[in-house]
């Protein structure tokens, strides 16, 4: 490193050398120093909310007097620009850091200060990145309080409203194609029958109960760890410095935050992320089931069930010219395959509370922010890309149901089980209607039997059930 390509700056420990133009300072530079690890930075969402929270802070310790107006309106300011995302290249620290997150609040406090003073009016006003920036405040509480502030604005702004969109989407398609009736499947062979729109409405509700899941954890998500400091007691912030902080958050992003309850537990766990996590997982499973449900639909267009044909929209192979796969739920499974994965990693991290602080911060709020953007992502995706555009071949369902063997089912109260399994075994064997071979192997008459064996009658309950369920 030439002379001229950096400065020297100074911490605690002494000297060390930043490259000119960073806006960081030595304890960012030590933290790049120490953590070579994966070369994957802090997620977008995570320097958002930490921006936020040091604008908040930065507020309350105006309101409170703890803080000069042209220092706060200055760290306001810059905070607002590093939550905006204009500074996001100065925030270069691994992942894979000090458990407590401290290299990465730290990295924002330098950065901030920085600005700040530039914008106070430089040297005159110097504004420090401990004593102002950081003030009332200490990394133990601000990740903790960054951790929930960014799970939550990414799940109000982008995971909710795009489940919405599926959702209506599901429901849309399912009043146009809903009457349509097929085989149904267990242990993927041939059941009694449903309408799509009763297999597109499980959909739908699984979909809905995800919601309902995720929206159930909000009152704890909301509730903030800002206030708590060191070890939860509080040192060092002002009594009314946490409820204020909470307001102002609250002001800027419309969610209804408040102080953790229990700032102890706050700092020391982080069961709020383990059960959000988990209610990510189990949508990633939903997700995993809706797309191979239409992987197996759609799959042919000869040799396989050719239910539907997803929107064509890439050659599906280098080598065999005409092929088209169903990409789009191929790329959500994996997505819940990631999902799934990254749970695994925030249950482990989750249990890495020891005493007063949980250690493993920064990878739990790398990994919860993923797995919601990437719900979100994969949620619209499949609306859009491939419930939306797919094309039902109702004859190919038509000619598979007329020759169900299973159909035979609804004979059982008629003619009882065993002689309905000998009508199905000799359909099968024959590959003959049922209404035909039962026709011949009983006395019921030949509208008798069409009533008993009419497919949309069975999608209701039948002669002897009750209306069905789930219709589109």
């Amino acid at each position: 490193m030439a002379d001229t390509d950096y400065r020297v700056e100074r911490d605690s420990m002494g000297e060390t050398r930043v490259p000119a133009g960073a806006l960081w300072g030595a304890q960012t530079q030590r933290a790049i120093q120490n953590f070579p690890i994966s070369g994957l930075p802090v997620p977008r969402g995570f320097i958002r909310a930490l921006g936020l929270v040091k604008w908040a802070a930065a507020g309350a310790n105006l309101e409170l007097g703890d803080l000069d107006r042209v220092r706060a309106f200055a760290i306001q300011r810059a905070a607002l620009e590093v939550a905006a995302g204009r500074h996001d290249a100065h925030f270069p620290i691994d992942v894979f850091q000090t458990g407590s997150g401290t290299s990465s609040n730290m990295n924002a406090n330098e950065v901030i200060a920085r600005l700040a003073t530039e914008y106070a009016g430089g040297s005159t006003v110097p504004v420090h990145a401990n004593d102002h920036v950081n003030r009332g405040q200490s990394s133990n509480d601000v990740i903790p309080t960054v951790i929930h502030l960014g799970a939550a604005m990414a799940l109000s702004e982008s995971l909710l409203p795009a489940l919405k969109e599926l959702i209506e989407t599901i429901s849309r398609k399912a009043a146009d194609v809903g009457e349509t009736v097929k085989t149904g499947r267990t242990h993927l062979m041939d059941a009694m029958p449903v309408t799509l729109g009763q297999e597109m409405g499980a959909w739908r509700t699984q979909l809905e109960d995800a919601v309902t899941r995720l929206q159930s954890c909000r009152p704890r998500l909301h509730a903030l760890a800002q206030g708590g400091t060191a070890v939860g007691t509080g040192v060092n912030a002002n009594p009314q410095f946490a409820p204020k902080v909470a307001a102002l958050l609250s002001q800027e992003t419309g969610l209804d935050l408040r102080p953790a309850r229990d700032f102890f537990a706050a700092l020391a766990s982080q069961d709020t992320a383990v059960e959000l996590s988990g209610h990510l997982r189990t949508l990633a499973v939903a997700l995993m089931k809706i797309s191979n449900d239409l992987r197996w639909m759609n799959s042919g267009p000869l040799a396989g069930l050719a239910e539907i044909s997803l929107p064509a929209l890439q050659p599906g192979s280098s080598i065999m010219p005409g092929k088209v796969n169903p990409v789009v739920p191929e790329a959500v499974t994996m997505v819940a395959a990631q999902v799934m994965g990254n749970d695994a990693t925030i249950g482990i991290a989750g249990q890495s509370g020891n005493f007063q602080l949980n250690v493993m911060l920064p990878v739990i709020a790398y990994n919860l922010l993923q797995s919601i953007e990437l719900l979100a992502g994969a949620s619209r995706t499949l609306a859009r890309s491939a419930i939306a555009g797919f094309a039902v071949h109702v004859r190919q369902m038509s000619l598979a149901l007329s020759r169900n063997p299973m159909l035979v089912t609804a004979l059982n109260p008629v003619i009882g089980y065993d002689k309905a399994a000998a009508i199905a075994k000799k359909a099968y064997a024959e590959g003959r209607p049922i209404i035909e071979v039962a026709g011949e192997m009983t006395d019921l008459g030949e509208q008798r039997l069409a009533k008993l064996l009419d497919p949309a009658a069975l999608t209701r309950g039948g002669e002897h059930g009750g209306p069905g369920k789930g219709e589109g």
